[in-house]
């Protein structure tokens, strides 16, 4: 007979990888920010700052008492995280970093053909000229550089020379960004920047035992997965390699196939290990206060994973024109207990003080009872304190029927 997870099962399982099981309470300062770090595995950075920027939410939610200096001093001063790609740009543990090495390897080989074939010419010869500017003057940012070949645009599709030598030679390892001015990354030297015994060239980069670290990190973090999804989590491994990984795995009974019942009933064939199905038995309800999440939050950041199990279709509008969005610009999800149950729309109007709520959705069958509306009260009232505001308006036609 099949190992089987049923929805809520699954649910709770994925929530507690990724620290939402929980009461968002605790400490989040020092080893214990790096601690949440790593077991999330990777936060996502991001530049919009419509309430608090995207790493910050994803940190207050699961950490109520956490603030943006708690990152930047983990980040800049302690040197416990480096910034580099899993699917997107990143924090992630500097104890991960050795693991990277083969990404940088990766990178170099595809950003060389793409950047090349994307007419982004002469980057190349630009890298003696960077690296000897950095070794002479310290970090500095991409304004810093080029000055006779900025272009009027100054999208990424139309960096200048030496702008994208800066990042290929971040992506390739050879620069390691140490801040962010503003969110300007800040770029200086590997070898000042990381220990010796991590850096690129101390020791050999061994490609299978880092795929076999980044299979099991990925399965530890997602709890179970399909192959597909074990190589999207870190974005470095092949899917051919997380399916050859798997079949190792299965053939050695270190990891096991079973079925998780989705939001709709159906049954998705993932691997899992031997103890987990015992383990998702085991495991409490989650809280049941609303916590606004990040669209960035790694437990959405799969958003076809996020459907399946959640029944939540989530898309980002940012790119989307105005006239053509469904909800809004940056519309943030809700999570109450282990279900999300809408989405709201709000912006931070800092010059007036004050958190204003555009719209809110529910989804589908959610009632938004006056016990409901009490929490959500509250949990704004929380972020609103987070984001240097003093209060919270709604809009006169903010509750909406489901889109």
């Amino acid at each position: 007979m099949s190992l089987r997870l049923n929805n809520s099962q699954a649910r709770r399982l994925f929530l507690d990888r990724h620290a939402l099981l929980e009461q968002p309470a605790g400490s989040a300062k020092g080893a214990d920010l790096l601690t949440l770090v790593s077991r999330l595995g990777f936060v996502q950075l991001d530049s919009i700052n419509t309430v608090a920027r995207a790493h910050d939410m994803i940190l207050f939610s699961r950490r109520p008492s956490y603030r943006a200096t708690d990152l930047k001093r983990l980040y800049e001063r302690d040197r416990a995280l480096f910034e580099h790609w899993t699917h997107d740009a990143a924090v992630i543990p500097m104890a991960f970093y050795p693991h990277w090495h083969l990404r940088f390897q990766r990178d170099a080989e595809l950003l060389a053909k793409r950047w090349k074939n994307w007419r982004r010419d002469g980057f190349e010869e630009k890298f003696g000229q960077v690296l000897d500017h950095i070794r002479d003057h310290g970090p500095i940012g991409s304004s810093d550089i080029g000055e006779n070949e900025k272009k009027s645009s100054g999208g990424w599709w139309d960096w200048h020379p030496s702008k994208t030598a800066l990042e290929y030679l971040w992506r390739s390892g050879s620069l390691t960004v140490v801040g962010r001015n503003g969110f300007q990354k800040l770029y200086d030297l590997t070898e000042r920047v990381i220990e010796e015994r991590l850096c690129p060239g101390a020791t050999p980069c061994d490609a299978p035992a880092t795929v076999d670290w980044l299979c099991n990190a990925a399965l530890d973090r997602l709890g179970f997965a399909t192959s597909g999804e074990l190589a999207a989590f870190w974005d470095t491994v092949s899917t051919q390699e997380a399916r050859d990984w798997c079949a190792r795995q299965q053939n050695a009974g270190i990891i096991e196939t079973a079925e998780i019942e989705c939001a709709d009933g159906s049954l998705r064939k993932v691997f899992l290990r031997p103890d987990t199905v015992a383990q998702a038995k085991d495991l409490p309800p989650a809280p049941g206060r609303i916590r606004v999440l990040s669209p960035f939050d790694p437990a959405l950041r799969d958003r076809k994973r996020a459907e399946r199990l959640f029944g939540f279709h989530y898309r980002i509008e940012v790119f989307v024109p105005a006239a053509k969005r469904v909800y809004g610009y940056y519309v943030f999800p809700l999570m109450e207990g282990e279900k999300l149950i809408g989405r709201i729309d709000m912006k931070a109007h800092r010059e007036e003080g004050a958190l204003r709520v555009r719209a809110l959705w529910p989804e589908a069958r959610v009632k938004w009872s006056a016990t409901r509306m009490r929490k959500l009260e509250a949990e704004l009232d929380r972020v609103a304190r987070f984001a240097g505001l003093d209060r919270v308006e709604f809009a006169d036609d903010w509750l909406r029927e489901p889109a």
